[in-house]
C-alpha cells in the first residue's frame, strides 16, 4: 500500500482561512502582551518618581500618564458629571467628576473625586456630593481618561450635572468652554466627603495574553495537520 495525498480545494481554502486567522490573532495577543509588559515597566518606574506639580503649564499627556501629581486650586462647583455603570463591590454607583481650577491659571483639570452609590429607588437621581469650598490641594494619579464602558450610538455633549457613560478631557473642554488639561486626575487624597477612592489598577496580566496566543497558534497548527492527515487518508482509500 502506497501513501498518496489527495488535494481537495474546499478543505484547502478552509485550512488557509483557519491558519491565517490563528496566526493573525496569535500575533495580536503577542503584541498585547508586549504592550502590557511595557506598561508594567512604565508603572513601576513612574511609581518611584516624586509627585509632579500641575501648575497650569502645558503638559505632555504621554509623559504625565500614571504619574503621581499634586495640584492646588479650587473645584468649579457648577460642572459635576456622573460616570454611570461603575459598579463597586457588587453595588451600582457613579464616579463623580468635577473640573478643578488650577491656582494662578485659567486652566482646569478634570478630577475623578471618587465613587458613590446610586439611589436604588430612583435610578436617574444624582447624589449630592458637595466639593470642598475655597482653595485646596489634592493629590492623585494622572491618567488619560477613565476606563470606557460600552455605549450605544453617539452620546450628546455632556452638560452640568449629567449622567454620562464616558467622558474625556477634550470632549469636556469642548462642551464646557473651559480650558482643560489633556489628563484626568484620580484623586487619592482624603477630604470631608464620603466618596470611595479605590481605583482599579491598569490591566497588566501578561500571562493571559501569552496563553491566548498559544491557543491561537495551536489552532493554526492543528488545522494544517488535520488537512495533511486527512488528505493522506483520502489518498490511501482512493488507492485501495
Amino acid at each position: 500500500m502506497r501513501l498518496r495525498f489527495r488535494f481537495r480545494t474546499i478543505p484547502f481554502i478552509a485550512t488557509l482561512v483557519l491558519v491565517a486567522v490563528g496566526i493573525l490573532l496569535g500575533n495580536w495577543q503577542v503584541r498585547r502582551a508586549a504592550e502590557k509588559t511595557a506598561l508594567q515597566a512604565r508603572l513601576t518606574q513612574r511609581s518611584t518618581q516624586p509627585p509632579l506639580v500641575l501648575d497650569g503649564k502645558p503638559v505632555d499627556p504621554a509623559a504625565v500618564e500614571y504619574r503621581r501629581v499634586i495640584v492646588t486650586g479650587e473645584f468649579v462647583p457648577n460642572w459635576p458629571l456622573f460616570l454611570d455603570n461603575r459598579p463597586f463591590e457588587g453595588r451600582t454607583g457613579f464616579i463623580v467628576l468635577m473640573p478643578f481650577r488650577i491656582a494662578g491659571s485659567d486652566d482646569v483639570v478634570l478630577v475623578a473625586r471618587g465613587w458613590v452609590q446610586r439611589d436604588p429607588a430612583v435610578h436617574d437621581r444624582v447624589p449630592q456630593v458637595p466639593a470642598p469650598a475655597g482653595r485646596t490641594t489634592i493629590e492623585g494619579l494622572a491618567i488619560l481618561h477613565p476606563a470606557r464602558v460600552m455605549e450605544v450610538g453617539k452620546a450628546p455633549p455632556p452638560r452640568p450635572g449629567a449622567i454620562v457613560q464616558n467622558v474625556d478631557p477634550a470632549g469636556f473642554a469642548q462642551a464646557s468652554g473651559l480650558r482643560t488639561l489633556p489628563v484626568l486626575v484620580e484623586q487619592t487624597s482624603p477630604d470631608s466627603s464620603e466618596l470611595t477612592r479605590k481605583w482599579p489598577a491598569p490591566a497588566v496580566d501578561v500571562d493571559r495574553n501569552k496563553g491566548y496566543a498559544f491557543q491561537w497558534y495551536a489552532l493554526a497548527a492543528m488545522a494544517f495537520l488535520f488537512f495533511v492527515i486527512t488528505g493522506f487518508r483520502s489518498g490511501t482509500k482512493q488507492a485501495g
